[in-house]
């Protein structure tokens, strides 16, 4: 199919879009403290407008808190001490949202601030309850502003500057599309920008020249990390140049900008994304290859019987990482048992379980359909 045929496929369909928007392209200049682009919240305002008024949700997920604080404590170099960023976010946040607050409520629309930190993913409690308070804001006409809570936690601050954030975000939601508005035109390769992209390989990561933001953490590595968990699950996701006029207009008017990334296979559904995406993990099980090939090429449940080794203490119902015959990560998954229980039938088949545990056993280790492949 060609690319522009498959482009518009792609953003004909999206019904729920998630765009992160760095904060190179919210600031007016390259420097850390620089006021922040007001045309570019007023067409980012008017574009989310023109999107609800197709019944087309949206959730920004915007950086530029930092950037925001140091500009209102006139710092015109971002500090290096975890807790003076933490402080700036805190100064700067409110200010950041009073903007997006002005702009978009010419448009009727209200805002809805949501701050999140990498364990509210992690818990499947508070998880569920993020997308309970997304789905509530936008039946009140409120868009989802989302960015991590930078005054107490360290995560977007070293590492990606919202960039996972804004994955995981996605595959919370199961938006359709992620949209990145950044600093630069796209994936280049030879000094030329990659329109398509199939599959976020290694090839495609060796075309990231390691190129930082200058305003704040994030990078072409963090974007093809976070374009990887996206179409992993089954979506797209676009990197553009965000500081372009009216881009989010033209993006979805079909003209060619940018580089798209295509989804990698069917769409994962919720439980399966938390589980791949967010949970944390509690410890790993290996298997042998007789095991990793049912799971990879059949689908199949992990059974006792193709279970080499555990490491970790963990419960039954928490989340581990499963192993290949040469150590490398097959996925995760769910467990039915403890890893006491684990140990004891490692090797062993089904047959034995009840004999070792009781009534009540269940056959899969880990089923089917609590197994979240790393490449699906």
């Amino acid at each position: 199919m060609p690319s522009k045929t498959l482009r518009q496929k792609v953003l004909s369909q999206a019904k729920l879009i998630v765009i992160k928007i760095g904060s190179d392209v919210l600031a007016k200049t390259d420097s850390p403290g620089a006021r922040h682009n007001r045309r570019v919240i007023r067409e980012l305002a008017q574009s989310i407008a023109k999107l609800h008024q197709r019944g087309v949700k949206v959730v920004l997920v915007s950086s530029g808190a930092i950037g925001r604080g140091l500009a209102q404590l006139e710092r015109a170099s971002r500090p290096k001490k975890i807790e003076q960023l933490q402080a700036a976010a805190a100064i700067g946040q409110p200010h950041l949202m009073r903007l997006y607050e002005a702009a978009l409520a010419k448009h009727g629309l209200k805002v809805g601030q949501i701050l999140l930190t990498r364990s509210d993913f992690e818990n499947r409690t508070r998880y569920l309850n993020t997308r309970r308070t997304i789905d509530a804001l936008h039946k009140m006409r409120a868009v989802p502003i989302i960015n991590e809570n930078d005054s107490v936690a360290v995560e977007e601050i070293r590492f990606g500057e919202n960039d996972i954030l804004a994955a995981l975000v996605g595959n919370l939601l199961r938006a359709n599309l992620l949209i990145f508005l950044s600093s630069v035109d796209g994936l280049l390769k030879d000094g030329r920008v990659v329109e398509v992209v199939e599959k976020v390989d290694e090839e495609i990561y060796c075309l990231d020249q390691g190129r930082r933001s200058r305003s704040g953490a994030g990078g072409m590595s963090s974007k093809l990390q976070a374009a990887a968990l996206v179409t992993d699950a089954g979506d797209a996701a676009i990197i553009v140049n965000g500081k372009l006029p009216h881009i989010v207009d033209r993006l979805l008017q079909g003209e060619e900008l940018g580089t798209l990334f295509i989804p990698a296979g069917k769409r994962v559904n919720a439980h399966r994304r938390w589980i791949g995406a967010a949970a944390k993990t509690a410890g790993t099980l290996s298997v042998d290859s007789g095991a990793a090939q049912a799971i990879l090429e059949s689908r199949k449940s992990l059974l006792a019987i193709g279970i080499t080794s555990v490491r970790g203490n963990f419960r039954a119902s928490q989340v581990v990482e499963v192993l290949g015959p040469d150590g490398q990560t097959i996925g995760k998954g769910r467990v039915n048992y403890s890893s006491a229980q684990i140990r004891k039938i490692k090797g062993l088949k089904s047959s034995r379980l009840k004999e070792l545990l009781g009534e009540g056993v269940r056959e899969e280790v880990i089923h089917a359909d609590h197994l979240a492949l790393k490449h699906n």
